[in-house]
């Protein structure tokens, strides 16, 4: 009897798919997931974020009027939405021969693909930060010292108090391998003897915040056109944003003379800056690291 692709078993590939799809885009997207997060209503093409300028507050002298007026300064950023998608050809003959195996591999494939277009979309924005001036410089590395001077940077000019850090994995293991000193030379280097040590116990599962901000990693980031550097970001919560209008949504639809199921994968969504005043970006060196 010939082998034939059931109704059964298309369902049983397209699960598979979509649930290891899901859980990869979910995982592989920290920068996104960093932001400000915006829900596009029902009905509506575009939401309103209003940003009111900084104030200042002056001394008063008992039983004189308040002269100085503070100018609101009210500004507004519109946030609107856009579609991204991609779709696989399932034929009869893969669904029928293939094992379950083979579609967690196309589902991880596919939420590689929808995460990595969303993060990258993130780390676009973050050169425009802090009116373009950035922080550290080609040739300089994540160490110890330029990462505090990132974080006191970030905390003098009122960044905000959401502050977190994103670079590539080789700047940030720059970072760990000069936290992996003897407790006598952790201070030397900066650091509390409890945070290297923690940092070595959990290097691959995130890193203990530097001056309470926490240090994420991104393999998204690439090298700047020229140069062995590229461009991560400190910034707070509140300096760019995420507007989704559908989330990931997976679809499918039947071709017979084909004889395959398009799997479709779309989303609508839309990243944006939304106060250039609360981040900058971070050039620091990110080239391979020696292996031996």
């Amino acid at each position: 009897m010939p082998q034939t692709a059931t109704t059964g078993n298309l369902e049983n590939a397209q699960k598979i798919i979509i649930a290891t799809s899901r859980y990869t885009e979910e995982h592989n997207a920290p920068a996104l997931n960093l932001l400000e997060q915006f829900k596009l209503p029902k009905g509506s093409k575009q939401i309103t974020v209003p940003k009111v300028a900084q104030m200042s507050v002056s001394d008063l002298t008992d039983g004189q009027d308040i002269v100085d007026e503070e100018d609101i300064g009210m500004t507004s950023v519109y946030l609107t939405s856009s579609e991204v998608g991609t779709k696989v050809i399932l034929t009869d003959k893969l669904v029928r021969q293939s094992a379950e195996n083979v579609f967690s591999m196309i589902g991880r494939q596919l939420g590689d693909g929808m995460a990595r277009k969303k993060d990258t979309d993130v780390i676009a924005l973050w050169p425009n930060l802090n009116g373009g001036t950035v922080f550290g410089a080609d040739g300089a590395a994540m160490n110890t010292a330029n990462t505090h001077g990132c974080i006191s940077g970030a905390k003098a000019n009122k960044f905000g108090n959401q502050l977190y850090l994103i670079h590539h994995p080789n700047a940030v293991a720059t970072l760990s391998k000069q936290a992996a000193t003897t407790a006598d030379t952790a201070a030397a280097a900066g650091l509390t003897n409890g945070w290297s040590v923690d940092l070595l116990q959990n290097f691959y599962s995130g890193l203990r915040p530097i001056n309470n901000v926490p240090i994420f990693e991104d393999g998204n980031i690439e090298k700047i056109s020229g140069y062995d550097s590229g461009y991560g970001v400190i910034a707070d919560k509140t300096a760019m944003a995420a507007l989704t209008s559908v989330s990931t949504r997976t679809e499918r639809q039947r071709d017979a003379s084909l004889r395959a199921t398009e799997l479709v994968m779309t989303a609508d969504y839309g990243v944006f800056e939304l106060d250039d005043s609360r981040g900058a970006a971070v050039q620091f060196e990110i080239g391979d690291l020696a292996t031996s």
